[in-house]
């Protein structure tokens, strides 16, 4: 699996744990719809954006195992979100390393560089 940078794709996050897969990876295959490829810092705009758009990552889903996320936490955002979320001026952090090279079916390798967190792997 490659980046858009072109190299290994690294861990987005297991805490909380992340990807479409639920593997810490912001990997993809034909089943998600959603192209959940760019692996993001979310911050209180961009949760609230989306929230707004009717994707709430804030509130818990015990049913899902999900924690709900807070500002700072890693995770595997939908390409159109995220670049919706650009285009608005909401667009959270990228790690770069950790987005999957897909997510450039998208968007432009320019504007998620543009949004880079220049972080390293977190695991």
């Amino acid at each position: 699996m490659k980046n858009i940078l072109g190299t290994d794709l690294q861990c987005c996050s297991l805490q909380p744990v992340t990807g479409y897969f639920r593997d810490g990876y912001c990997r993809t295959d034909e089943t998600d719809r959603g192209s959940h490829t760019v692996a993001c810092i979310v911050d209180d705009r961009f949760l609230e954006f989306s929230q707004s758009r009717g994707n709430d990552l804030s509130t818990p889903n015990p049913a899902y195992h999900f924690p709900g996320l807070k500002d700072g936490d890693r995770w595997c955002v939908c390409a159109l979100r995220w670049k919706e979320a650009y285009e608005a001026g909401y667009a959270p952090k990228v790690v770069l390393q950790a987005t999957h090279e897909r997510a450039l079916d998208v968007i432009e390798l320019g504007d998620l560089l543009a949004m880079s967190a220049d972080v390293g792997p977190k695991e």
